[in-house]
This record gives C-alpha cells, sequence and structure tokens, in this order.
C-alpha cells in the first residue's frame, strides 16, 4: 500500500484506488496526486478490506474507491456487493470502475449498484479526474447528511414517550384539541409538550420539525414506541 501527500489533514478528500497492477497503480497515484488529493493504493480488495476493519486505522473524511473490474480473488463488483452489504457506520464509498474487459451487462449491473460511472481502459485523465470529482462530491454529501441525522437522533432521544406521542400528532398535522382527544390529557398540557418537543429539537416551525422526521426515516407507527 501506498500513501501519498502524508502532511494533509485526514479531513481532505481521499481517494482510494484498488488495482493489482502494478504500473497501473503508480499512474493513477501520480494523476490523482497531481490534482491536489490524498490517494492511497491497494493492490488486493482483500487487502483494502483489511484496511477498514483494522480498528486502529481511523475512517477517512470524504472518500471514494477506483477499483478496477477484473482483480485476483475479490473482484471489484465483489467489493462493490461487500461494501453495500456491511456500509459500517454509515460510511459510503462512492466507486469509479476502471476495466480492460468491460461489457455491458457488467456495466449495467455496476451502476444499478451506486457506481459513479464506468470507465473502459484506455480512458483519458480528465474522464478520471471528473469521475472522481462527482464521486467525493457524493461522498461530502453522504459524510453531511449521516452528521445531521446523527444530530437530530440525538436531539430525538431526549424525548419523553409522551412527547414522542405528541410530535407524532404534530407532524400529521392534528389540532391541539384533537390531540388531546387522542391522548386523553389535556389541551394545556398538549401545548406544554408541544412546546417541549420543539425547544428539545430546536426546531423554529412545524416544517422544519417534519424534515426532522423524514431526515430520521421515522414512520407513523414507530414514532410513538421508540
Amino acid at each position: 500500500m501506498t500513501f501519498l501527500t502524508p502532511a494533509m489533514s485526514n479531513d481532505a478528500p481521499l481517494v482510494i484506488v484498488v488495482d493489482d497492477d502494478l504500473s497501473m497503480r503508480e499512474a493513477l497515484s501520480s494523476l490523482i496526486r497531481s490534482a491536489g488529493l490524498r490517494v492511497e493504493t491497494w493492490a488486493s480488495a482483500a487487502e483494502f478490506l483489511d484496511r477498514i476493519q483494522d480498528p486502529q486505522h481511523p475512517a477517512p473524511g470524504p472518500a471514494c474507491l477506483v477499483l478496477d473490474v477484473r482483480m485476483p480473488g475479490l473482484t471489484g463488483l465483489e467489493l462493490q456487493q461487500h461494501l453495500a452489504s456491511r456500509n459500517a457506520g454509515g460510511q459510503t464509498w462512492p466507486i469509479v470502475f476502471i476495466t480492460g474487459h468491460g461489457d455491458i451487462p457488467m456495466t449495467v449491473r455496476a451502476m444499478r449498484a451506486g457506481a459513479i460511472e464506468f470507465l473502459p481502459k484506455p480512458f483519458s485523465d480528465q474522464e478520471l479526474l471528473a469521475a472522481i470529482d462527482l464521486a467525493l462530491a457524493q461522498a461530502r454529501a453522504a459524510r453531511h447528511d449521516a452528521a445531521a441525522r446523527q444530530s437530530v437522533q440525538a436531539r430525538f432521544d431526549t424525548l419523553t414517550p409522551r412527547e414522542r406521542e405528541v410530535l407524532l400528532l404534530m407532524v400529521q398535522g392534528l389540532r391541539n384539541k384533537v390531540t388531546a382527544d387522542r391522548l386523553g390529557i389535556s389541551e394545556v398540557t398538549v401545548k406544554v409538550h408541544r412546546h417541549h418537543v420543539m425547544e428539545k429539537m430546536r426546531a423554529s416551525s412545524l416544517p422544519m420539525l417534519v424534515d426532522m422526521v423524514d431526515r430520521l426515516g421515522l414512520r407513523a407507527g414507530a414514532l410513538g414506541g421508540s
């Protein structure tokens, strides 16, 4: 494995190249480094998996993979499937595939599984860098969404069971009187709970609260019992 630009912050974008061809790894490293990006290279999918499963090796910041499709042992497509199934800690790995032996069914399979690009060799430097730029943009967006969801989840976890019930009815658009009748409590108590919900969730408006619930992916039947 090769690390380049080690002085850069771990939060800087990282491109991870997995290819069993040494000359290709070196060429890709040079190109990616010239674009001002950090890069790691690995000779096999198994070596890369050892890296991300090592608790002593911290997860990178925004990162994408450049994968050769055909490699000894675990192939690039099999690695894609493995990463999708494990998705440890919400870590996403946007993938750019490169191959000298691609075909249409293989391309369709990779793209349906979420690949950013499928580049047949030979490809231009500009094509690869454009695909990497798109992959890193997706990685940044996913990282931002994951952080936002964690923040909302932490706020949601501070709600009492009754406040969660009130929250559910709030995002359904029910008025205080209807909510009070549903829960068997007074309208004044509903207003108190609504105030606490808005305060704890740090929501300045009902649409903002609805967006938070959507971000958590909570269904109506699951909210009250969470």
